[in-house]
């Protein structure tokens, strides 16, 4: 059961990371933020350094692959969430349960049993229920939007959309910024199953450094090659800080998980979901945003889910 717990200390450290990478992004860029919060979170780890050595080829290539998927992810997922609720974001970012899932039965094989087939589909319900809520909208209201459209400037999407989550006015989500989160659990899903396969051969220290490494490498040659601005007052970005913090903190704790023989990742991916809960506190108490009860209640229905799928592990 320890490794159940540790999945649930990455999954609400997660919810935290989300929190503060909005917060972070207020104050600098994308790639600011990506670039400096890799690298502070590298050299945290760079003490482990002695303790991962000796690897072998294909290990290597495999962390390679793990680090590019979470480097595509993290694009994505950052600009995702720089237009999106946080508390939304977090929400939609479940959706990672049913591919996680789906790698754990297809490539792994592992069995699921009655608990986890109600569990998975009260969340699969619970984003059904999400994304129904998000994508409609009531007549009256479209026809209030076009009857004040031409009274009014059309606003900037990013200003349109900033606005429209401090206020709460029931809007369509961009379907771009919704893809891009989606994306980013696809590639996360890659990510999350390459940690299972490589934890049985190998320690946390090997995994951490190598996977920051190759991370930090991958930003570096982007920063490069697009010849992006990175300014000096990034570094006092604190946000950026503690998302370095419980990025190291919350890794370690999953890969020390996935080294458990007896976790299973059909039920991890699962328990990672409990970043929903802060995610959505976070948006109420941080940001302040509206509409917090119905997400609330989609979270609600994802606990039960979370909770049936873990019983009799």
């Amino acid at each position: 059961m320890i490794w159940i717990l540790l999945t649930l200390v990455y999954g609400l450290l997660k919810g935290g990371r989300e929190i503060s990478k909005k917060k972070a992004m207020d104050r600098n860029t994308v790639m600011e933020v990506l670039l400096i919060y890799t690298l502070i979170a590298f050299l945290i780890v760079v003490p482990r350094a002695p303790k991962a050595m000796g690897l072998e080829p294909a290990q290597y290539g495999l962390i390679i692959i793990k680090s590019f998927s979470i480097f595509l992810a993290w694009i994505m997922g950052f600009y995702a969430l720089k237009h999106l609720p946080v508390s939304l974001y977090g929400v939609l970012d479940l959706s990672r349960v049913l591919l996680g899932t789906l790698m754990g039965v297809v490539l792994l094989h592992e069995v699921l049993m009655w608990n986890q087939i109600a569990g998975l589909t009260l969340v699969a319900f619970g984003l059904l229920a999400l994304k129904f809520k998000i994508t409609g909208s009531r007549p009256d209201e479209k026809k209030k939007e076009i009857s004040e459209e031409p009274e009014k400037s059309a606003p900037s999407e990013e200003s349109s959309s900033e606005e429209r989550q401090k206020t709460g006015t029931p809007t369509k989500i961009p379907a771009k910024y919704v893809l891009l989160a989606f994306g980013s659990c696809v590639l996360n899903s890659v990510s999350g199953f390459l940690d299972k396969v490589l934890m049985k051969d190998i320690n946390s220290s090997q995994m951490q450094f190598w996977y920051m490494f190759f991370l930090l490498l991958f930003y570096i040659l982007y920063v490069i090659f697009t010849k992006t601005r990175i300014r000096k007052d990034v570094w006092k970005n604190g946000w950026i800080w503690a998302m370095a913090i419980m990025f190291v903190i919350g890794d370690a704790a999953l890969f020390i998980a996935n080294a458990d023989p007896a976790s299973r990742i059909t039920v991890m991916t699962v328990v990672k979901q409990s970043a929903c809960f802060v995610t959505i506190l976070g948006g109420k108490f941080v940001f302040h945003e509206k509409g917090i009860a119905y997400r609330a209640f989609c979270a609600l229905i994802i606990f039960c889910g979370i909770i049936l799928s873990v019983l009799a592990v």
